[in-house]
């Protein structure tokens, strides 16, 4: 320190300190201004950049929300329109099961309707079959009573017996 104060010259030192006030004054009129107007508009900068960027942020809750909205009411029609298909299934399959059923009760009717009339048809076919057979068997019975004219008067005054007069 000693050394110091031996090699300290005042002249020098009196123009230091005037450069260093000139270069301070001219530092403040030149520089300063734009300096802390370039700080200020980066501070504005940062400060729109952080406000966009919770602007955006705020943003895309809202889309979020709304996607998750969207979602929701797109699961809720989803279910509505298979319900409804189930719906629509189960009634398709209760009507094909109903027109089933309707048309085997027809079939049913109609092939009961056959068999009742074939029956009428095998039955009158009997009777007029029984009625041949028994006018034959009359005919034969009658020729071979008639045949005999002793036998014939006998059957005429049997029938005679037997009528009733009015």
């Amino acid at each position: 320190m000693e050394q110091l104060l031996d090699n300290f010259s005042l002249d020098l030192f009196v123009k230091q300190t005037i450069l260093f006030l000139v270069l301070i004054f001219l530092m403040v009129k030149f520089a300063w201004k734009p300096i802390l107007n370039a700080l200020n508009d980066r501070e504005e900068g940062i400060k729109d950049a952080l406000d966009a960027a919770e602007n955006a942020k705020l943003e895309m809750q809202n889309l979020q929300a709304d996607n998750n909205k969207l979602l929701q009411e797109a699961r809720a029609e989803r279910e509505t329109m298979m319900k409804d298909a189930r719906e629509i299934k189960a009634k398709m399959i209760a009507d094909a099961k109903e027109e089933a059923q309707a048309e085997a009760n027809k079939t049913i009717a109609n092939a009961q309707a056959t068999i009742i009339s074939e029956k009428k048809a095998a039955i009158a076919d009997i009777k007029a079959q029984v009625a041949n057979l028994s006018v034959e068997i009359a005919e034969k019975v009658v020729k071979q009573e008639l045949s005999n004219k002793d036998k014939q008067l006998d059957l005429v005054a049997t029938m005679l017996n037997d009528a009733k007069l009015n």
